[in-house]
């Protein structure tokens, strides 16, 4: 399992929440985000934005 930061968590949670009320739209097509997955990677590409522990992307 990998190890995140405490703010990656957080932003993570935040992205998470934000998916559930249905504000979470794609940075691209702007459209809504309906999977966990995407909302998780959102909230890590955003917490690598931030200077958070994360590991890099899978390519």
């Amino acid at each position: 399992m990998a190890k995140y930061s405490e703010k990656a968590g957080e932003k993570v949670e935040k992205t998470m929440h934000e998916m559930k009320e249905g504000k979470l739209k794609s940075g691209t097509s702007g459209k809504k985000v309906t999977s966990k997955k995407q909302a998780v990677a959102i909230g890590l590409s955003e917490a690598r934005k931030e200077g958070a522990k994360v590991p890099k992307k899978k390519s």
